[in-house]
């Protein structure tokens, strides 16, 4: 048998992805499963979009494009990152990558080596951990904290903060949690970092057009981090754009070179048509895009209010993104244990917390990118499984 290089040991996986196998694999045998774990929006991408996707290869755009990406694609970025926050990146900082991991992985292993260690949001987008573990360097859990709406401590998270540190990782609104960090705990975290010059920072904005209240206050707004700051985007959830792999990383003039060395390295350029395709959605109408977070937001109303109603269950309300985070330990069920029988027994997928680091135990994650009906069918079902649990527990009690 071939030997594997001992860091593939500690490349983890997505476990939102397992689930949607094995609810998959029941929907095949005739099952009934409404499918509330997978991330991503469930609309259509805009027709405009795919109309320029198809324009494109029409037109013959079916070769290389430079590894950095297209100029009038990374130009619309640059503008578009002006429209919403008003500040002006030049195009040649701009890397477009195939889909928003790929930033996080070169950022992690430009900075994760053995000895190194890197903050990363626990509970967090599991594949932060995965990849710094296999990068060599050691993750070092960011709290997020329920009581803040998932938000972290800057005070706290300043102080994990040692001369190994290398790379701190931001994101917000955040996923599995849907936590937007406020304003105020963003500015004590970034005037705090002024003492510590030789930590980057990557701030994963993905879910950066998907608020609820207020606007998203991006880390690119803070110009003394402008040396340090990677800022990792892309078209996947603004756009339900998830398939096209089709994202974009901001990178500090000094580190622009050897990002785009990994570019070149490991898929030389994005697939010419999807570029073409972002330029569309980011030129074309908005009404998609606010249809959609409309449609997101009413989902939002209902489900939080019902999960707080069922038995057990608590829950923050999400700021942003389309998660909700609930806590569960008083239903006297693991987080595993729930999302297996939920799965199993009630026709709901889930994810459970711990999928997303040791501080999401006690919660499971709802995506709510699914219809209003679908919703309120797999909140009934939830209902009725806990029910039943009840009666089998009151039954062998009197037993």
């Amino acid at each position: 048998m071939p030997i594997l290089a001992g860091r593939m040991s500690q490349l983890g996986t997505e476990t939102a992805f397992e689930v949607l196998a094995r609810a998959t694999a029941l929907q095949r045998e005739g099952r009934s499963i409404i499918n509330l774990g997978i991330g991503q929006p469930d609309f259509r991408t805009p027709e405009h979009i795919v109309e320029a996707g198809r324009k494109a290869l029409a037109d013959g755009h079916h070769g290389y494009t430079p590894a950095n990406g297209i100029l009038t694609l990374r130009e619309t970025v640059a503008a578009d990152l002006h429209r919403r926050h008003g500040v002006t990146v030049s195009p040649d900082r701009i890397l477009v990558v195939p889909g928003g991991k790929v930033t996080m992985f070169f950022a992690i292993l430009m900075f994760g080596e053995a000895g190194a260690e890197i903050i990363y949001p626990n509970p967090g987008f599991p594949i932060y951990e995965s990849v710094i573990r296999c990068s060599g360097a050691t993750p070092v859990a960011m709290r997020l904290h329920e009581s803040k709406g998932f938000s972290f401590d800057a005070d706290e998270v300043l102080g994990q903060i040692t001369p190994r540190t290398r790379l701190i990782i931001i994101n917000s609104p955040g996923n599995p949690t849907g936590g937007v960090v406020p304003k105020a705990e963003l500015d004590r975290f970034v005037a705090g970092l002024a003492r510590h010059p030789e930590v980057a920072i990557l701030s994963d904005e993905i879910y950066g057009e998907m608020l609820y209240e207020g606007r998203h206050t991006s880390l690119t707004t803070y110009p003394e981090l402008a040396d340090r700051l990677i800022l990792l985007d892309g078209w996947s959830k603004t756009y339900a754009m998830t398939g096209w792999r089709l994202g974009y990383g901001v990178w500090p003039a000094s580190l622009f070179a050897d990002a785009e060395r990994l570019a070149i390295n490991s898929h030389s350029c994005v697939n010419a048509a999807a570029q073409y395709a972002g330029i569309a959605a980011m030129t074309g109408p908005r009404e998609p895009v606010g249809r959609m977070m409309a449609a997101f937001a009413e989902r939002r109303a209902y489900i939080i209010p019902a999960l707080k109603a069922l038995p057990g269950f608590r829950s923050a309300t999400p700021g942003g993104a389309f998660y909700a985070f609930p806590n569960i330990t008083d239903t006297g069920f693991d987080s595993r244990a729930i999302q297996s029988r939920l799965l199993e027994e009630a026709g709901v997928a889930t994810v459970s917390g711990t999928s997303f680091g040791a501080s999401g135990d006690g919660h499971i994650r709802f995506s709510y990118a699914a219809s209003l009906a679908a919703l309120e069918e797999a909140v009934g079902r939830i209902a009725d499984w806990l029910g039943s649990q009840r009666q089998h527990e009151s039954a062998r009690r009197q037993a």
